[in-house]
Order: structure tokens, then sequence, then C-alpha cells
């Protein structure tokens, strides 16, 4: 094992700033600042594009390409989720969910795993 860095200490602070509103709100239906399933998208997207800009965009491995497109899909599924509005975005902003959780465990587990993909050269 590699060992986790700093930019995937703050990809789980930011991945978690984002899960915690979010079982709040399927608790209680709203948080504050969250009144419904276009601001929790919107804190989504935000997280989600913050996380990326903390490990970095890595597309120097076939495991950065797939999880740059990974990525972009669950991006595309919570601009979606937003652009929808009350009526049926309750699915969407739980598939959203679902893929945020799937890219943060993909990309700690092969962090932690195999560390930093090398870039190649040449």
């Amino acid at each position: 094992m590699r060992g986790l860095k700093l930019k995937d200490a703050i990809a789980s602070v930011l991945v978690a700033a984002v899960a915690i509103p979010y079982v709040g709100y399927l608790v209680r239906g709203e948080m504050p600042f969250i009144q419904d399933p276009r601001g929790m998208a919107g804190v989504g997207i935000v997280g989600l594009i913050l996380s990326f800009a903390a490990w970095g965009i890595g597309v120097h491995s076939v495991f950065g390409k797939v999880m740059l497109l990974v990525g972009l899909a669950s991006l595309g599924i919570g601009i979606a989720a937003a652009l929808v509005g009350t009526e049926g975005s309750e699915l969407l902003l739980a598939i959203f969910m679902g893929a945020i959780a799937l890219v943060y465990f993909a990309e700690t587990t092969y962090h932690a795993r195999f560390g930093e993909p090398e870039v190649r050269r040449g």
C-alpha cells in the first residue's frame, strides 16, 4: 500500500461536505440553504468539481481516463438533476450521489493501493 496523500484528505472532506447535507436532506426534506432537489444537486455539483480540483485530472493512465469519463458522466447527471426541477429529480439526485460515492471510493482506493499514476513521457 502506498498510502493516501493530502489531496485525498481534502477530497474526503469535500465529499463529506456533500454527503452529510444529503443525508440530512433525506431525513428532514430540507437543510439550511437547501430546500429542494435542485439545491442539493447544486451542492453536489460544486463538491464534485472541487474534489476533481483537489485530485487533479490525471489522464496519463487508463485509470485516469476512465475516472475522467465517469466523473464527467456524474457531473452530467448532477446537472440534469438540477435542471429537471422538483418533478422526477429525486431519482436523478440519488443516482448523482451514488455516482459521487463511486468516484470517491474508486479514486481513494486506487491511490491507497497503487499511489499516483506515473506520467509516461515520450
